[in-house]
């Protein structure tokens, strides 16, 4: 039982972090470079390997381990969510040097989102355990889904339900503001702006990243803390990990296989684990071996190609 001045104490450092992180790239006032993402991915991941590493010492190795497997499983996962960040940037033409703000609004969203649907899902796994077969049938279906899927499917704009809500029933202006903002003051009329139609597409489809990505780090671990703090030190990295990947879309040509593949795993993981038990060190195995896997794999292709 993890006791409320961990809680506490954990929340207020991440606080800390996302205040410093905010406060430096404001105040730049503009893009960030690919170094800079880089050095800002870089301190992201050392932090929560850091953070790995306190917990093996404070409560063992079975505990960093669950931990390292959700922080991966939730990193890998959330790269295919980046790329779809990035058609809705292009689509709704949001500038460089907004990107990284709409970022951490989504971030700051997708935290209590996550928190709320972890919580609810421990609590259900620890009353209900027959539930982790469904969770796991349930991974084993998005898995075949993926390895099914043609090319990158691009979400509908304009089409899309929630953007046809919002412009029906908000106040929504087609202008958008020189400096950030979700709000702006238009014909004497406060007016949501279009880049509040992004942010509450990033969420949704957060939202929808989510139901794949809870389900696989519930089969990693039954602990509420360790399901959380894995989850806000993948998510936290996203914002720069965006300006990393940015550059590399077309690239990474065996990631959805490799996604897949880590979803069949642990979907298969879980449906199987009342009878046969795979250990917290080999699942971890297996994940990290099939995304290094994908990433020779597309490097190789792309020198084939070029």
């Amino acid at each position: 039982m993890t006791s409320p001045i961990t809680w506490v104490a954990f929340n207020l450092g991440v606080l800390l972090v996302i205040a410093i992180d905010l406060g430096l790239t404001n105040r730049k006032g503009r893009a960030l470079t690919r170094g800079e993402a880089t050095r800002w991915v870089l301190l992201w991941v050392t932090l929560s390997l850091g953070f790995c590493a306190a917990l093996w010492r404070v409560r063992g190795t079975e505990a960093a381990l669950q931990f390292l497997s959700g922080y991966l499983i939730e990193y890998a996962l959330s790269v295919d969510n980046l790329f779809v960040f990035l058609v809705l940037f292009q689509a709704f033409r949001v500038r460089p040097e907004h990107r990284h703000r709409l970022l951490f609004w989504g971030v700051l969203g997708a935290l209590v989102l996550r928190a709320s649907l972890l919580f609810a899902g421990a609590a259900l796994v620890r009353r209900f355990e027959w539930l982790l077969v469904i969770f796991g049938l349930f991974l084993l279906w998005t898995a075949l889904k993926l390895v099914r899927e043609k090319g990158s499917e691009q979400p509908g704009l304009e089409e899309n339900l929630v953007v046809r809500l919002a412009r029906r029933f908000l106040p929504v202006t087609e202008s958008t503001p020189e400096r950030f903002a979700l709000v702006m003051r238009e014909s004497g009329h406060l007016r949501f702006t279009p880049l509040f139609l992004v942010l509450v597409m990033v969420e949704t489809t957060d939202l929808l990243f989510a139901l794949d990505s809870i389900p696989a780090v519930l089969g990693m671990s039954r602990d509420p803390f360790i399901l959380y703090t894995s989850n806000v030190c993948a998510i936290l990295g996203l914002r720069s990990l965006f300006f990393v990947l940015e550059a590399l879309i077309g690239k990474l040509a065996y990631l959805k296989q490799a996604l897949a593949a880590v979803l069949a795993f642990v979907g298969a993981k879980m449906v199987a684990e009342p009878w046969f038990p795979i250990p917290v060190w080999l699942s971890l195995s297996v994940i990290a071996g099939l995304l290094l896997l994908a990433v020779l794999a597309s490097v190789r292709h792309q020198r084939a190609g070029s």
